[in-house]
């Protein structure tokens, strides 16, 4: 079998000047757990790489330990491959509007794993005209007025807490998918 071209996907690093990673020195700690042809993608964390480990969890374990010694912070790492990113463009339920939308309206927040649907059912709550999707390990998340003042971002990101996540506006989402194709 062939290296794997992976992204991963780091929480909550360079944002408002908390936890400060060099993506020089991130894309050292890569290369120093063995990853080949590594990039890193803007400040916060996108890492793109090749590996022949066939376990994302061992993979997920070493490249968090890494970052931990290297920075001396736990940082969430999420794993996806360039497959699994394609599928995540492809399955966009959002696609027809956002070329209607502003460039800040569409968002994925990646889940290192599953969660029940019944745990991110926003069912009976009124956060219109935000909306999310749930698509296997992802949740889409369509704020038309962006992010940062969110009550629907903000109740998605205080349901996943419990599981390995971190948000990536549509942008950086579908750059990440180009670089590791």
């Amino acid at each position: 079998m062939g290296a794997v071209r992976s992204v991963a996907l780091l929480r909550g690093i360079n944002v408002g000047g908390k936890r400060p990673v060099p993506m020089a020195e991130l894309r050292d700690v890569f290369e120093a757990a063995g990853l080949d042809e590594v990039r890193t993608y803007v400040q916060s964390g996108n890492v793109v790489f090749s590996h022949d480990e066939r376990d994302a969890v061992v993979l997920t374990d070493r490249l968090e330990q890494a970052i931990t010694e290297r920075f001396g912070s736990d940082i969430a790492v999420v794993l996806r491959t360039a497959d699994e990113l394609e599928a995540v463009v492809r399955a966009n339920p959002y696609a027809d509007r956002v070329p209607l939308a502003p460039a800040t309206a569409l968002h994925v927040t990646f889940l290192d794993r599953r969660m029940e649907p019944s745990v991110l059912s926003v069912e009976g709550a009124d956060f219109a005209p935000d909306e999310l999707a749930v698509v296997g390990r992802d949740v889409y998340l369509f704020l038309p007025g962006g992010i940062g003042r969110s009550k629907l971002a903000a109740r998605v990101a205080r349901q996943v807490a419990p599981v390995r996540a971190t948000t990536r506006n549509w942008n950086t989402v579908r750059k990440l998918r180009e670089l590791a194709s």
